[in-house]
């Protein structure tokens, strides 16, 4: 990305996108595209997304390495409608519309990252303290004694809200076969993913850049595939083809996972171990395969902001390029190591308020990837199917020593909530509860 002066010396930035041959440098009018010629540069695409209108022109490199516009009857003014000098909406639109994502800036050779990736500092990792011991997520094995499993498992999910397995029943064979399915795609060209890229997840697989693009303040730098996988089954054809078979085995071992883990944690509150299984909560499944490619700016933005996650249990796998995924743990933040096979755990918001708080939603993060590897991770949410059953505190948790602490709700009402906010923060948690300190 490089600066642009307009006429009027208001600078802009413009935004390198994707190779054209010099044969094909003309005025594209769809999406705010125009092409630009050059006698030293590479022929690019680029989008003004700071002008209300687009054209053909020409541009040269200036001593400082930015560009300067040479068309003398451009007469579009920079627009400049927030605190930042630049009007966001209008650049998230064009980039999305660009269907390229993150990806494809990475391979375009930025080397800065457009404006509506930068993070508020409050989103943004602070200083490591020093001499602090480094947190962990505690890693189970879930071959030990049952009785011993529960406990474990229990603890975990009250504390940290957080944990990995090993010695499961998936293979890590199943593993690293879906994780590396998912990074060819990513790694597929601009315009063969392009013919995925929308934002209607119940048509097979939706590839995109953050789901809440538009409702956040500033966008995250990751790409995401995702595909509802149950109650009803992707159309297979609309998901992309070096996928399809992975994500078919790896939905079938999951479910059985996934069941074994609702088992425990059901054990753990001393409810019926098939309770969560009772109310569909296996029956409805979303994946979301995240790509986080190396971003040139890695103190500026972030891979996914903090947030918890609106579900009642995430199963997730990742790659080797851990230290990016971190949990909130105190004033203080805990890393989810790497570890080859094992999967991670954590409890989401709809299981939280079903245990009465007995389980922690906890926030989690993931950092902006400074390495050159790309960070790739399979998350399967679960959710019950029935959306219009109640849900609320397990009644066998409620007593007069612990009353409800959130009160009942649709799950319809529920989940609408959630995807017309922000992805952060503990929202909806707080929407349900209910103030026992009133009498």
């Amino acid at each position: 990305m490089s600066m642009a002066v307009s006429p009027i010396g208001t600078p802009v930035e413009i935004f390198p996108l994707l190779p054209v041959k010099p044969a094909e440098c003309q005025s594209i009018h769809e999406n705010n595209i125009v092409t630009y010629t050059s006698n030293t540069e590479p022929h690019h695409i680029v989008s003004f997304f700071n002008f209300e209108t687009t054209r053909t022109i020409s541009l040269s490199p200036s001593p400082s390495n930015n560009y300067r516009l040479h068309h003398p009857s451009i007469s579009a003014m920079a627009s400049v409608t927030s605190a930042h000098g630049y009007d966001r909406l209008t650049q998230v639109k064009q980039f999305d519309e660009s269907k390229i994502g993150v990806k494809g800036l990475v391979d375009s050779g930025v080397t800065t990252i457009p404006s509506f990736f930068h993070q508020p500092p409050e989103n943004l990792p602070g200083p490591k303290p020093k001499n602090r011991p480094k947190l962990t997520v505690p890693v189970i094995d879930l071959s030990g004694e049952r009785s011993a499993v529960v406990e474990e498992v229990r603890r975990s999910a009250s504390t940290l809200g957080f944990f990995q397995i090993v010695n499961h029943s998936i293979p890590k064979t199943l593993i690293d076969s879906v994780l590396n399915d998912i990074k060819t795609f990513f790694e597929q060209s601009t315009d063969y993913k392009m013919q995925f890229y929308h934002r209607e997840i119940g048509k097979g697989a939706a590839y995109s850049t953050n789901f809440d693009l538009y409702q956040s303040k500033a966008a995250s730098w990751r790409d995401t595939l995702q595909a509802r996988m149950a109650p009803v089954e992707p159309v297979w054809d609309a998901v992309p083809e070096m996928c399809r078979a992975a994500l078919k085995d790896w939905d079938k071992a999951v479910v059985g996972l996934a069941e074994e883990l609702m088992s425990i944690l059901c054990e753990g509150l001393g409810v019926k171990s098939d309770r969560l299984k009772e109310l569909s909560f296996l029956e409805a499944r979303v994946d979301a395969a995240h790509y986080y490619p190396r971003c040139p700016q890695p103190d500026l933005t972030v891979g996914l902001t903090a947030h918890t996650d609106p579900g009642a249990l995430t199963v997730l796998v990742q790659n080797e390029v851990g230290g990016l995924l971190q949990v909130k743990s105190g004033d203080d933040w805990a890393d989810v190591e790497a570890v080859p096979g094992a999967v991670v755990i954590n409890i989401g918001d709809l299981l939280q308020m079903m245990s009465n708080d007995e389980y922690k939603s906890v926030e989690h993060r993931v950092l902006a990837n400074p390495v050159a590897g790309a960070r790739v991770s399979l998350a399967v949410f679960f959710n019950p199917s029935n959306r219009d059953g109640v849900y609320g505190p397990f009644p066998e948790l409620i007593s007069a020593e612990k009353p409800a602490v959130y009160r009942e709700f649709t799950y319809a009402d529920y989940i609408g909530r959630f995807f017309k906010k922000e992805l952060d923060g503990k929202t909806l948690t707080n929407f349900y509860k209910i103030d026992n300190t009133k009498g």
